[in-house]
């Protein structure tokens, strides 16, 4: 097992330097500069301009750029905001916990509702709960997931007054109080985010779960003895999320897009929210730091899911 891990590991070197690259030479080639408002600034000498320019080498070839960054990032100097005013990993560091648990616990409530629901809805096909079943989790698919947070927000924060609508880092208070308030005022990201995805994987768990139910190794594990739950459990859940897992990691570039929209919505301090203040602001080594850390978690979570094949099915890892 550790061999496939070592393996697996170090094919995502590789492409985590290809991924770098491609970032680097798409945001160093598009127009515009962080420097643009001293150029069009009259009390900024021209001197001045050029010896800030020379200092964060933005006039060197873009190969000596890069490489200088990379290394740079590899060192833990992600380089300075120009609009914070502040070093770049420090305004991460701040913001990334917080984008983490909002994308794990979504990802974790859409877990819940989509294996017990999708093997729920195999194991009773056409059933009445399968029919209900698979009407929500095409409407839960087909509803972005900005519209869902606004409906979310309109119900539960201004009509009902239950919930806060806007996600405060600094809540004031200790103990079971803080944890209290930091849990209400998830529940609206975390359930447009978790709902959008268990509905999206639904279809696939019950998908993956009628063709296992059917073969034959079930029937066997039946004749045996087995009661139903245990074989559902063991023999069939197991080998049917081996599929769903692929299309997980696979979707975990959607996760972060909607992490994106819904950190606008709720107003949550992540890093999303931190990529499209920099972009607005022009702030290149900010979009830079924030579009490499969010491939990092995209190669992480694609290791993860290498992980469980080998889990799951312990075949995987002696290939």
């Amino acid at each position: 097992m550790w061999r496939y891990f070592l393996r697996r590991l170090l094919i995502s070197i590789p492409v985590i330097l290809g991924i770098s690259v491609v970032i680097f030479a798409i945001l160093a080639s598009a127009p515009g500069d962080p420097f643009e408002e001293l150029a069009t600034n009259p009390n900024v000498p021209p001197e001045v301009r050029a010896n800030l320019r020379a200092q964060f080498g933005l006039d060197d070839p873009l190969a000596v750029r890069y490489v200088r960054w990379f290394v740079s990032m590899v060192k833990g100097d992600w380089g300075f905001s120009f609009q914070s005013r502040v070093n770049v990993d420090t305004l991460i560091l701040q913001r990334l916990p917080t984008t983490i648990f909002v994308l794990g616990s979504a990802l974790l409530v859409g877990l819940l509702v989509a294996v017990p629901i999708g093997t729920l809805s195999a194991l009773r096909p056409y059933s009445i709960f399968d029919q209900i079943a698979t009407t929500f989790a095409f409407i839960g698919f087909s509803l972005p997931p900005f519209f869902t947070g606004l409906v979310l927000i309109l119900v539960f924060s201004i009509y009902l007054d239950w919930l806060p609508f806007i996600y405060r880092a600094d809540i004031a208070g200790t103990g079971f109080r803080w944890w209290w308030e930091h849990v209400r005022q998830a529940i609206m990201p975390v359930t447009v985010l978790g709902l959008f995805q268990g509905a999206a994987l639904t279809r696939f768990v019950r998908s993956a779960v009628l063709d296992v139910v059917r073969l034959d190794y079930v029937n066997t594990a039946r004749a045996k003895g087995l009661s139903e739950w245990i074989t559902v459990v063991k023999h069939v859940i197991r080998n049917a999320l081996i599929p769903v897992v692929t299309l997980l990691a696979l979707q975990v570039p959607t996760i972060f897009g909607g992490a994106i929209i819904t950190e606008q919505i709720f107003r949550v301090p992540g890093i999303g929210s931190l990529l499209i203040a920099a972009i607005l602001a022009n702030d290149t080594p900010v979009v830079m730091a924030v579009t490499f850390v969010f491939s990092c978690l995209m190669v992480l979570s694609n290791l993860v899911a290498d992980l469980l094949y080998g889990w799951l099915d312990p075949r995987i890892s002696f290939r």
